[in-house]
C-alpha cells in the first residue's frame, strides 16, 4: 500500500506510511475505530503544540465528545522535508509543550 498524504492547517502535506499505520494500530488499538478522523485532526485541530523533547515534532489535538465519553485525538507529526505522522493516540488532556 502506498503512503497516504493529508493536507494540514500548517500548509504542509503530512505523510502516513503503512509502517506508522501498523504502529498506531498495534500500540494504540483504542484509536482504530476512529482512524478515519486523522485527516480532520490535521486540517482543523483545536490546538497545535510543539513538544519540548523535539522542536521538529508538533502535536495536533482535536476534541471529540463522542469518543469514549470525550477524548482528544492527538497526532504527533515530525516536521521536516518529508513531514510524516509518528504516532496518534487518544488522550483526556493536552501534553505540555509550546502552543503554536
Amino acid at each position: 500500500m502506498n503512503p497516504v498524504h493529508f493536507p494540514s492547517s500548517i500548509g504542509k502535506s503530512i505523510e502516513l506510511t503503512d509502517e506508522r499505520r501498523q504502529h498506531i494500530c498495534q500500540h494504540h488499538p483504542d484509536l482504530a475505530p476512529f482512524f478515519n478522523r486523522l485527516g480532520e485532526v490535521l486540517t482543523a485541530p483545536d490546538e497545535i503544540r510543539r513538544t519540548s523533547d523535539d522542536p521538529q515534532v508538533l502535536l495536533f489535538y482535536k476534541f471529540y465528545p463522542d469518543i469514549l465519553g470525550g477524548k482528544y485525538i492527538a497526532v504527533a507529526v515530525k516536521i521536516n522535508d518529508r513531514s510524516f505522522i509518528l504516532t496518534a493516540y487518544l488522550t483526556r488532556r493536552l501534553k505540555t509543550g509550546e502552543p503554536l
